[in-house]
């Protein structure tokens, strides 16, 4: 255990959506502090030592910084990250102190705590190495390489005969760094022009596609404790077209569920976003209320799109496309289907925001209200108390 290298290996491993909004947050919100919490919905039973070896793997992610050539990439792929992002990611290391860790028999607690611009960076690595290093350190024995690129070529070609986009979002849950380049390079070879892009920055350099995303759900999280719940997503929005004017144009749709949102999601924001994203509730449903929104406000659906992104596999997203077409545009990221599809049960886990520091001077309680009642996150009363405030 104590020998293992590291997990993580470029400061890029990680979403891009992390990057973005770490840029619209040193310039907005640099002071602002925040808590995030790591959830095991799945209840998986975590082996003895394993808070040791974490705290190992956290430590020597300390030394990873941003290289010449990946601020290259970043400057060549992404116009809208400025220079003087680029050079501050050229100066930012992780902080391990930022993360505790306790281990009581099977359980695993993990708190991250610091400044909202520094602490950002943890989530999607964080998860990652405590996938990869729970198989490591169980012994469980995935399928070969050759068996990981054969079931990512068979999804691939059903994607393919449906004729519809394809984007990989798998790094948060994936098996493991290997796996997740794997199916990359699988969906590189088999996708053609229905593959366009993988959301895992190191894996969009290393086989030249474009890295995918724009915010999550912790943005508009955020907004709620510094702003309110009935401004949360208004704000959100504004703020964030402010930083990009007009790039990045995907608004996610179900922090407080698309009911709400759409309370917010004006004529304004509905031309100037390039569409929506959904992450929970019943695909088809939303289909109807996006659709008849953007209805109401004269704009075509069809001149716009839904990027679909919640558990999605094969069938359902066939299921999906079939409903949705010659309604509205639509492309879909495929998460842990894709990079842990390999003989063993994938962990069920998420890190979310759970308190920010606000300019009263105290800690608020962050929450999500998805479309699905079993998504959601936060401390229980605060989950009640904005239930109230939005007439939920």
């Amino acid at each position: 255990m104590e020998n293992l290298p590291p997990i993580i290996h470029s400061l890029l491993d990680n979403d891009f959506y992390k990057f973005t909004m770490q840029n619209a947050v040193t310039k907005l919100f640099p002071t602002a502090r925040v808590r995030y919490r790591f959830v095991n919905r799945g209840g998986h039973h975590f082996p003895p030592g394993f808070d040791r070896a974490l705290r190992r793997q956290l430590d020597m992610m300390a030394s990873l910084a941003l290289q010449p050539e990946e601020k290259a990439y970043f400057a060549r792929k992404c116009s809208y990250l400025d220079p003087v992002y680029l050079d501050f990611l050229s100066g930012y290391r992780y902080d391990p102190s930022e993360v505790t860790i306790r281990q009581e028999g099977g359980d695993l607690s993990v708190e991250i705590e610091g400044f909202w611009y520094r602490t950002i960076l943890w989530e999607v690595p964080l998860m990652a190495v405590i996938s990869e290093l729970y198989y490591i350190l169980t012994g469980l024995q995935r399928v070969d390489d050759q068996q990981v690129c054969e079931i990512t070529r068979e999804k691939m070609e059903a994607y393919k005969g449906l004729d519809i986009k394809i984007a990989e979002f798998g790094t948060r849950r994936r098996h493991s760094y290997r796996v997740q380049e794997l199916v990359v390079e699988a969906l590189q070879k088999y996708g053609g022009r229905n593959y366009i892009g993988t959301s895992n920055v190191r894996l969009a350099m290393d086989y030249n596609v474009i890295p995918i995303g724009t915010h999550a759900h912790e943005w508009f999280m955020f907004h709620a404790a510094h702003f309110g719940y009935k401004m949360a997503n208004r704000v959100g929005l504004d703020n964030w077209v402010n930083v990009y004017h007009g790039d990045l144009g995907i608004a996610l749709t179900d922090t407080f569920t698309a009911d709400v949102f759409l309370c917010s999601f004006d004529k304004k924001f509905a031309k100037l976003f390039d569409g929506v994203r959904h992450d929970s509730g019943d695909p088809l449903v939303f289909i109807d209320k996006i659709t008849s929104h953007y209805r109401k406000m004269n704009i075509d659906p069809t001149s716009k799109t839904i990027i679909f992104s919640d558990t999605l596999n094969p069938q359902t997203v066939k299921r999906i496309a079939e409903y949705c077409r010659g309604k509205i545009g639509m492309s879909f990221g495929i998460g842990t289907n894709f990079t842990n599809d390999v003989g063993l049960e994938a962990l069920n886990m998420v890190v979310k925001m759970s308190a920010a520091f606000t300019e009263n001077g105290k800690w608020t309680p962050t929450v999500k209200l998805s479309d699905s009642e079993g998504k959601y996150t936060g401390d229980p009363q605060a989950i009640r108390l904005a239930l109230d405030i939005l007439g939920i």
